[in-house]
Protein backbone atom coordinates (compact mmCIF):
# COMPACT_ATOMS: atom_id res chain seq x y z
CA UNK A 1 0.00 0.00 0.00
CA UNK A 2 1.34 3.38 -0.98
CA UNK A 3 1.77 5.99 1.63
CA UNK A 4 -0.45 9.02 1.27
CA UNK A 5 0.86 12.51 1.71
CA UNK A 6 -1.28 15.06 3.40
CA UNK A 7 -0.81 18.69 2.52
CA UNK A 8 -1.91 21.29 4.94
CA UNK A 9 -4.09 24.15 3.65
CA UNK A 10 -1.13 26.46 4.25
CA UNK A 11 1.07 24.37 1.90
CA UNK A 12 -1.59 24.51 -0.86
CA UNK A 13 -1.82 28.30 -0.58
CA UNK A 14 1.99 28.56 -0.77
CA UNK A 15 2.11 26.38 -3.90
CA UNK A 16 -0.60 28.50 -5.53
CA UNK A 17 1.18 31.75 -4.58
CA UNK A 18 4.46 30.46 -6.00
CA UNK A 19 2.78 29.42 -9.25
CA UNK A 20 1.19 32.84 -9.64
CA UNK A 21 4.47 34.60 -8.88
CA UNK A 22 6.38 32.50 -11.40
CA UNK A 23 3.66 32.97 -14.01
CA UNK A 24 4.52 36.66 -14.17
CA UNK A 25 8.16 35.89 -14.96
CA UNK A 26 7.65 34.63 -18.50
CA UNK A 27 8.23 38.04 -20.09
CA UNK A 28 11.43 38.93 -18.19
CA UNK A 29 14.23 40.07 -20.45
CA UNK A 30 17.75 39.13 -19.46
CA UNK A 31 20.13 41.29 -21.45
CA UNK A 32 23.22 39.48 -20.16
CA UNK A 33 21.78 36.13 -21.32
CA UNK A 34 20.27 36.79 -24.76
CA UNK A 35 19.53 33.17 -25.44
CA UNK A 36 17.21 32.95 -22.43
CA UNK A 37 14.61 35.47 -23.55
CA UNK A 38 14.28 38.92 -25.03
CA UNK A 39 17.93 39.65 -25.67
CA UNK A 40 17.16 43.36 -25.83
CA UNK A 41 16.95 43.37 -29.64
CA UNK A 42 13.73 44.62 -31.19
CA UNK A 43 12.50 43.19 -34.48
CA UNK A 44 12.90 45.59 -37.40
CA UNK A 45 9.90 47.84 -38.01
CA UNK A 46 7.62 46.86 -40.91
CA UNK A 47 8.51 48.63 -44.15
CA UNK A 48 6.70 51.89 -44.67
CA UNK A 49 3.89 51.76 -47.22
CA UNK A 50 5.11 53.07 -50.53
CA UNK A 51 3.37 56.26 -51.51
CA UNK A 52 2.55 56.16 -55.19
CA UNK A 53 1.16 59.29 -56.81
CA UNK A 54 -2.15 58.99 -58.61
CA UNK A 55 -2.16 59.12 -62.38
CA UNK A 56 -5.07 61.58 -62.05
CA UNK A 57 -5.00 65.16 -60.81
CA UNK A 58 -7.64 66.95 -58.75
CA UNK A 59 -8.25 69.33 -61.68
CA UNK A 60 -9.46 66.37 -63.77
CA UNK A 61 -12.23 65.64 -61.25
CA UNK A 62 -13.29 69.12 -60.15
CA UNK A 63 -16.59 70.07 -61.74
CA UNK A 64 -20.29 69.30 -62.02
CA UNK A 65 -21.35 65.67 -62.45
CA UNK A 66 -24.57 63.78 -63.02
CA UNK A 67 -24.48 60.99 -60.45
CA UNK A 68 -26.20 57.66 -59.83
CA UNK A 69 -25.17 54.04 -59.25
CA UNK A 70 -25.75 50.50 -60.47
CA UNK A 71 -25.13 46.99 -59.17
CA UNK A 72 -25.27 44.83 -62.30
CA UNK A 73 -22.97 45.39 -65.29
CA UNK A 74 -25.90 45.00 -67.71
CA UNK A 75 -27.43 48.13 -66.09
CA UNK A 76 -24.45 50.37 -66.84
CA UNK A 77 -25.69 51.87 -70.14
CA UNK A 78 -29.13 52.66 -68.73
CA UNK A 79 -27.59 54.09 -65.55
CA UNK A 80 -25.15 56.24 -67.52
CA UNK A 81 -28.10 57.83 -69.33
CA UNK A 82 -29.87 58.36 -66.00
CA UNK A 83 -26.74 60.06 -64.61
CA UNK A 84 -26.73 62.49 -67.55
CA UNK A 85 -30.28 63.41 -66.57
CA UNK A 86 -29.05 64.33 -63.08
CA UNK A 87 -27.11 67.31 -64.42
CA UNK A 88 -30.16 69.47 -63.58
CA UNK A 89 -29.14 68.88 -59.96
CA UNK A 90 -25.43 68.03 -60.27
CA UNK A 91 -23.08 66.47 -57.76
CA UNK A 92 -20.29 69.04 -57.39
CA UNK A 93 -16.71 67.95 -56.84
CA UNK A 94 -14.83 71.03 -55.59
CA UNK A 95 -11.18 71.67 -54.90
CA UNK A 96 -10.30 71.13 -51.24
CA UNK A 97 -8.50 73.76 -49.13
CA UNK A 98 -5.40 71.53 -48.83
CA UNK A 99 -5.05 70.44 -52.46
CA UNK A 100 -7.47 67.49 -52.45
CA UNK A 101 -11.04 67.24 -53.67
CA UNK A 102 -14.28 67.60 -51.73
CA UNK A 103 -16.47 64.48 -51.89
CA UNK A 104 -18.61 62.45 -49.52
CA UNK A 105 -17.40 59.39 -47.66
CA UNK A 106 -19.84 56.48 -47.30
CA UNK A 107 -22.77 57.34 -45.03
CA UNK A 108 -21.59 60.92 -44.40
CA UNK A 109 -23.78 63.98 -44.92
CA UNK A 110 -20.96 66.49 -45.24
CA UNK A 111 -18.23 66.36 -47.89
CA UNK A 112 -14.69 65.68 -46.73
CA UNK A 113 -11.42 66.60 -48.36
CA UNK A 114 -10.12 63.46 -50.03
CA UNK A 115 -6.91 62.62 -51.84
CA UNK A 116 -6.21 60.91 -55.14
CA UNK A 117 -3.91 57.96 -54.42
CA UNK A 118 -2.09 55.49 -56.60
CA UNK A 119 -0.86 52.05 -55.62
CA UNK A 120 2.02 49.76 -56.54
CA UNK A 121 -0.53 47.44 -58.20
CA UNK A 122 -1.63 50.24 -60.53
CA UNK A 123 -5.06 50.69 -58.94
CA UNK A 124 -6.19 54.25 -58.30
CA UNK A 125 -8.15 55.43 -55.26
CA UNK A 126 -9.99 58.43 -53.84
CA UNK A 127 -9.95 58.61 -50.06
CA UNK A 128 -8.75 60.25 -46.86
CA UNK A 129 -5.08 60.74 -46.12
CA UNK A 130 -3.44 57.35 -45.55
CA UNK A 131 -2.45 54.23 -47.38
CA UNK A 132 -4.04 53.37 -50.70
CA UNK A 133 -6.87 50.85 -50.55
CA UNK A 134 -8.08 51.67 -47.02
CA UNK A 135 -11.66 50.70 -46.18
CA UNK A 136 -12.78 54.36 -46.48
CA UNK A 137 -11.35 54.64 -50.01
CA UNK A 138 -13.21 54.19 -53.23
CA UNK A 139 -11.40 52.55 -56.10
CA UNK A 140 -11.50 54.31 -59.45
CA UNK A 141 -12.83 51.48 -61.61
CA UNK A 142 -12.60 53.56 -64.79
CA UNK A 143 -12.17 57.16 -65.81
CA UNK A 144 -11.90 58.59 -69.32
CA UNK A 145 -12.23 62.29 -68.46
CA UNK A 146 -15.97 62.25 -69.19
CA UNK A 147 -17.26 59.27 -67.19
CA UNK A 148 -15.94 58.31 -63.74
CA UNK A 149 -16.90 54.98 -62.17
CA UNK A 150 -15.91 54.26 -58.57
CA UNK A 151 -16.64 51.59 -55.98
CA UNK A 152 -16.06 51.69 -52.22
CA UNK A 153 -13.28 49.37 -50.99
CA UNK A 154 -15.24 48.46 -47.84
CA UNK A 155 -17.33 45.40 -48.85
CA UNK A 156 -20.41 46.56 -46.92
CA UNK A 157 -20.38 50.06 -48.45
CA UNK A 158 -19.52 48.57 -51.85
CA UNK A 159 -22.56 46.28 -51.69
CA UNK A 160 -24.89 49.06 -50.56
CA UNK A 161 -23.74 51.75 -53.01
CA UNK A 162 -22.67 49.56 -55.92
CA UNK A 163 -20.73 51.10 -58.80
CA UNK A 164 -21.08 54.86 -58.61
CA UNK A 165 -21.16 56.51 -61.99
CA UNK A 166 -20.41 60.19 -62.50
CA UNK A 167 -21.05 61.74 -65.94
CA UNK A 168 -19.51 65.15 -66.53
CA UNK A 169 -22.15 67.80 -67.10
CA UNK A 170 -21.64 70.04 -70.11
CA UNK A 171 -21.18 73.74 -69.51
CA UNK A 172 -24.30 75.86 -69.66
CA UNK A 173 -24.81 77.71 -72.92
Amino acid sequence: MAAQRCLSPFTGVMVLAAALALGGCTGVSMPSFPSFGGGGEQPPPPPAAETVPSRYTPEELVGRWGFTSYHRDQDRTRTEAAARGQCKNPYVIARGPNGGIMMHLADQRQPTELRLKGSASGKQYIGPVGDSGMAEDREIVSFDGRILITRFVDPDAGNRYGNMIYVRCTARA
